[in-house]
């Protein structure tokens, strides 16, 4: 069971919440759960309970299995339950809570604008093939929802134009979201100089604060 799971992780835990939807789901018919759907849940409730009366020093392997199988069968049908019948609405949050689940939350959460700063290794893989190993500069700010990806800004430059002072000065650029990014340029490009420079940027296409520039000759 997952730990963010939204079910009882004891058995006691467990067949109290059953119990509570029993009774929650016989009072309100609106909800829609067929009487053969309640009928399936109360059965299990009830071996789920005869199992449970057996005192831990009488259990032998037969009790235990039956156990087991008496929860298993109960959280099969609390989870059908939950994946076909509870929604809101009708279902409101008083209701939720009630049943012990988690109230949804209806407030989309903020994304900040990334703060850090993010820099490259840059590994050749043959003739005019480059690849960034992508890196986070440590010291800056992390925020794993805020870096949600780099926007990596680039150019190729001749000894006789005028080079870049900052990644500002870079016209081109591609977005990744992953760490590791490929280059790869044409014949009339060797001999030059690709400069590069990266941004986090959010899910909104929000940057953050320019990173170093870095170089590195075309072969």
């Amino acid at each position: 069971m997952k730990q963010s799971d939204w079910i009882a992780s004891t058995r006691d835990g467990r067949l109290a919440m059953a119990k509570s939807w029993h009774t929650r789901i016989n009072y309100y018919p609106s909800w829609k759960v067929p009487a053969e759907t309640l009928a399936a849940l109360n059965t299990a409730i009830m071996k789920a309970e005869v199992e449970m009366k057996i005192p831990a020093g009488e259990r032998n392997a037969v009790s235990n299995a039956k156990l087991k199988d008496a929860f298993d069968e109960l959280t099969a049908v609390m989870r059908d339950i939950k994946k076909r019948y509870f929604f809101a609405p009708p279902l409101e949050n008083a209701d939720f809570a009630a049943l012990g689940l988690r109230i949804k939350d209806t407030e989309p959460t903020a994304v900040a604008k990334p703060l850090g700063e993010a820099e490259a290794d840059i590994e050749y893989l043959g003739k005019r093939v480059m690849q960034l190993h992508i890196k986070h500069i440590e010291g800056t700010p992390t925020d794993d929802k805020a870096d949600y990806g780099y926007k990596i800004y680039f150019g190729i430059y001749s000894d006789s134009d005028t080079q870049p002072a900052s990644g500002e000065d870079l016209t081109k650029s591609k977005f990744t979201r992953r760490k590791k990014q490929l280059f790869e340029f044409t014949p009339a490009d060797s001999k030059k100089t690709a400069y590069f420079c990266i941004r986090y940027e959010n899910s909104k296409g929000e940057t953050g604060p320019w990173g170093p520039m870095f170089s590195a000759l075309i072969p």
